[in-house]
């Protein structure tokens, strides 16, 4: 396969960073300074093609972010969790990132573009143009009547997750410890089967990483679209209760959903360490283990880009061709690689994005 491979990744966390950075924030978004795992230039240089960009609101506490390698260093650990937001803390920054990316359209028109379906990110990929698809990680600045999410969609919302680790008005997430079970705590509230619902109604995938078995559970009990995690690995490899068990790797194929590769080391060592020297050995295995569960037409990238700490092997954007060749010298064919690089996730976005009749 080509180390020009064109990929789409199902999450990353740049409207954070970006909204964090002081101003001129061209220079973050255009790649001038080269900082964190994406930029507009490093992603053309790697052939990131599209993928969708995470709202996630920080813990009201503010301060620098967590030192992840520090924290995880010795396990088993068990992090404290921040408590519930209220939908008017969050609802500022939510707002901010969602207009950040749409400046980022506004910046560089022709070549990042907010698609709102599976067709517009097919068609902008086709065009040479990087496809954007605005997500939510952690639903805390929808309020309970939901009038946020019809103004969210409006925006180009397509892709919801109820929960991060910390518990909302909606259901309660899997707590960063290890080693761990997903089985822990109560499923969704009534607020968050309703979410479920509408999500459905109006066309925006729910996103099952971050949540707990019980709210898993719940989604695919109650959804009528694919049951997809966007990042997430496998919980027979790395104990950590963010990732997902043999069952809800099934439920995912038998929907034809899809589960996105998390590159996160905590998610990936079996030792459940933020250590960031993860070889590619170890990257494969948890591929082969998680095409072989959920199958080869269900698997694709959840990088977890500017939110997580990366093996040093893949570093930034610019890694992921050394991860597709890396694959390809351990026998993965191109047919194979294609569907992970891509061809999986846009299948499954055009199955998700389409609201119920």
């Amino acid at each position: 396969m080509s180390s020009s491979t064109r990929f789409f990744d199902g999450h990353n966390d740049f409207l954070l960073r970006l909204m964090k950075m002081p101003a001129p924030r061209e220079e973050t978004w255009l790649g001038t300074g080269r900082t964190g795992h994406l930029d507009l230039t490093r992603m053309k240089e790697a052939g990131f093609a599209g993928g969708l960009f995470a709202i996630f609101v920080p813990p009201a506490s503010g301060g620098p972010p967590p030192d992840f390698k520090a924290l995880m260093a010795n396990p088993p650990y068990d992090l404290p969790i921040p408590p519930e937001m209220d939908h008017r803390i969050a609802q500022p920054d939510a707002f901010g990132m969602a207009g950040l990316l749409h400046w980022m359209e506004r910046v560089a028109p022709d070549e990042f573009k907010v698609c709102r379906s599976g067709a517009e990110i097919r068609a902008s990929m086709n065009d040479g143009v990087i496809a954007g698809v605005m997500h939510m990680e952690g639903a805390e600045a929808i309020d309970p009547d939901f009038d946020a999410l019809f103004l969210f969609h409006e925006m180009g919302l397509r892709s919801l997750g109820p929960v991060w680790s910390r518990p909302t008005i909606f259901g309660h997430g899997a707590p960063m410890a290890f080693p761990g079970s997903p089985d822990i705590g109560p499923g969704l509230t009534d607020t968050g089967k309703d979410l479920v619902r509408l999500c459905n109604g109006l066309g925006i995938m729910i996103d099952l990483s971050h949540m707990n078995e019980a709210g898993f559970n719940d989604v695919a009990a109650i959804s009528t679209a694919p049951l997809v995690a966007t990042h997430s690995n496998a919980h027979a490899l790395c104990t950590s209760p963010r990732n997902l068990t043999d069952r809800q790797l099934h439920a995912i194929r038998d929907t034809g959903g899809l589960v996105g590769f998390n590159f996160a080391t905590f998610y990936l060592n079996p030792d459940g360490t933020a250590a960031s020297d993860t070889s590619w050995d170890t990257m494969r295995r948890q591929l082969d283990y998680l095409i072989t569960e959920a199958g080869e037409d269900h698997v694709g990238l959840g990088s977890d880009f500017d939110g997580c700490v990366l093996p040093d092997l893949i570093g930034d954007v610019t890694g992921v061709p050394r991860l597709f060749q890396a694959l390809a010298d351990s026998g993965y064919d191109d047919l194979i690689l294609t569907k992970l690089a891509r061809e999986n996730w846009l299948a499954c976005l055009e199955r998700s994005l389409k609201p119920a009749s």
